[in-house]
């Protein structure tokens, strides 16, 4: 393979700001030779994260940030082409932290290794259903918010691959789901594929009025990704008693800095005798396990659907990232590297 060239994304500066292209540079590197007990993997597909953006600050964040100068940092699926690991036969295909890069090499398995992707499992699904943002919307809803049958629950972002579970998981548990998205498409999908009993406008609805006619008797849980202004509408329509699980704060844009202003309204917590808690899913890494088998559950019965947005071509992953802040995917954002 000594005529490949890996191409790889590096992170070229700290942004400042909002991303731009100029934050990163496209070099051509060699492909990596797997020494004894590695293998070869040749990357198909990038996971896109909002969370990738926080990686690119210095300030402190659940994993340390991406050096200046290094491959960029993100999740990704890919098949074994040459390996000197029987935990990798040549022919098997693995999902893990593999970076913007066309080759990786494996070498462990582990939270932030590669591993084999399970018999039966659609492939891009480990980087939803069976990734950070499945396990996210897993334990936030189950263990934080602890919704009940019959009460009412919030998501924000609720066309965004987390937001979309988590809403689902809540109405496989019986209770009624109302989601906030922006657009007309999304807030379609939310109640025709997702099936939520209700979607909410941002962009062209009045937030309060549809709450108050929605949820008359207030909302029990409100999961959000979204924090600003859409927290502070969740925090006026509160049930007694309710729980609200950060789960993150896209409207922030995760530049490193904290927002102008916070919810102006956090008294309705004490007022409600509400909760508000936050978490991180890598708190939960020896539940792991629950958290699959309940998303494969729920995803074979039919109660969880997956919606994909997918950009084309290693080139495009600095533009599919900046999507994922200006509201341009549906679902699980993903660069399709290799084209079938």
């Amino acid at each position: 393979m000594a005529d490949v060239v890996n191409r790889q994304w590096v992170l070229r500066r700290r942004p400042e700001g909002a991303l731009r292209d100029e934050d990163f540079e496209l070099k051509n590197g060699t492909v990596p030779v797997p020494g004894q007990g590695e293998a070869l993997v040749r990357v198909h597909w990038l996971g896109i994260d909002p969370t990738q953006r926080g990686w690119l600050n210095e300030a402190d964040n659940y994993i340390g940030a991406v050096p200046v100068g290094a491959v960029m940092r993100g999740s990704g699926i890919g098949e074994v082409v040459r390996s000197n690991d029987p935990r990798y036969p040549v022919g098997s295909w693995v999902a893990g932290m593999v970076g913007w890069q066309d080759y990786a090499v494996a070498s462990e398995g582990g939270l932030f290794g590669l591993n084999l992707i399970p018999d039966g499992v659609p492939h891009t699904l480990m980087l939803s259903l069976f990734g950070a943002p499945g396990l996210t919307a897993y334990f936030g809803m189950m263990d934080v918010g602890r919704p009940e049958p019959g009460q009412t629950v919030l998501v924000s972002a609720a066309a965004g691959v987390t937001g979309s579970i988590a809403g689902q998981i809540a109405k496989a548990l019986g209770c009624k789901v109302i989601g906030i998205a922006g657009g007309p498409r999304k807030c379609s999908w939310i109640t025709d594929c997702a099936g939520l009993h209700a979607a909410i406008d941002y962009q062209h609805d009045d937030i309060d009025a549809s709450l108050t006619r929605l949820a008359p008797n207030g909302i029990d849980v409100f999961f959000d990704g979204v924090g600003g202004r859409i927290l502070e509408c969740g925090l006026a329509h509160l049930a007694r008693r309710a729980r609200i699980v950060l789960a993150g704060a896209i409207s922030s844009g995760y530049q490193g800095s904290d927002p102008s202003s916070g919810p102006r309204n956090y008294m309705r917590l004490a007022l409600d005798r509400a909760r508000m808690e936050g978490f991180i899913f890598l708190d939960y890494l020896d539940r792991f396990p629950e958290a699959f088998t309940a998303l494969r559950d729920w995803h074979d019965q039919g109660n969880i659907t997956i919606a994909e947005t997918v950009s084309s071509g290693l080139e495009s992953a600095p533009s599919a990232l900046r999507a994922v802040f200006e509201s341009g995917n549906l679902g699980k954002q993903l660069v399709q590297i290799v084209q079938p």
